[in-house]
């Protein structure tokens, strides 16, 4: 294909697949759940940390811990105790379990209480054209908290080489807006320009069939790759692309 055909098919893509009907089926629901910024933030925050395996596995655990939250996950995280945290004894998802979570919990409110919470942060440590040095430095930030050696593999360090993406993908969730119904354009201050998409087998499989990637593995340098490729076909809204790669390879089987 063409440039031009290649960009034809794949915005013919993100039309299929960008509206409320994907909801349905991708963790996204988890936020779309709620109406509170804050809530919609964290419960978005604490889905795409357990987005990875069986999408309904995703799905069910994400909305067993918004359950376990009270389904009011801003107040629980300013607001819980002792006997509350004792409560998430039970969850665990793969290698996210209950000390995890009870972590994330307390890393969130300290991020609400010193640091202007989640949106501010990402607003204020962004550079052009990237949000990966912010998602480092929000790593560092994040884990001020006291915590066991192994909760930190739950967020991905870009800096480190990590295509990170789950946090990207947060990050779309976060800040895109085209008043389609599926991302919610929350953060007005992030331009869409710096996001990075979610990189992960099924988007790089697709890439790579379709020309835009070559590195193998997907990481760090991979999406570097794939970001740069995507905003030659849209320099303003690259990651819109994110729905047609992973619709080609989740429900086309491309």
């Amino acid at each position: 294909m063409t440039k031009a055909e290649l960009k034809e098919f794949l915005d013919e893509k993100v039309a299929l697949y960008n509206n409320p009907n994907f909801i349905e089926s991708d963790p996204i629901q988890i936020p779309h759940q709620f109406s509170l910024k804050e809530d919609i933030e964290i419960s978005g925050f604490l889905t795409a940390t357990i987005a990875w395996g069986n999408r309904k596995m995703i799905i069910n655990n994400a909305k067993r811990m918004m359950d376990l939250m009270g389904n009011s996950p801003y107040d629980f995280v300013m607001n819980h105790n002792e006997y509350h945290l004792d409560n998430l004894e039970s969850f665990v998802h793969r290698t996210f379990n209950s000390t995890d979570f009870k972590t994330f919990i307390l890393a969130l409110q300290n991020l609400y209480q010193n640091h202007a919470g989640l949106e501010t942060f990402f607003t204020n440590n962004q550079q052009e054209l990237s949000m990966q040095p912010a998602i480092s430095a929000f790593k560092n930030h994040f884990f001020e908290v006291a915590h066991l050696p192994r909760t930190t593999k739950h967020i991905s360090d870009p800096i480190q080489g990590s295509a990170a993406k789950r946090i990207n993908m947060y990050l779309r969730w976060m800040v895109r807006k085209d008043n389609n119904g599926v991302d919610f354009g929350l953060w007005k201050n992030i331009p869409t320009s710096s996001l990075s998409c979610p990189l992960d087998v099924h988007s790089g499989n697709v890439a790579r069939k379709l020309g835009l990637l070559t590195r193998k593995q997907n990481d760090g340098k991979a999406l570097l790759e794939l970001d740069t490729a995507l905003r030659k076909l849209d320099k303003t809204d690259p990651v819109k692309y994110d729905f047609a790669l992973f619709g080609l390879g989740v429900f086309e089987g491309f």
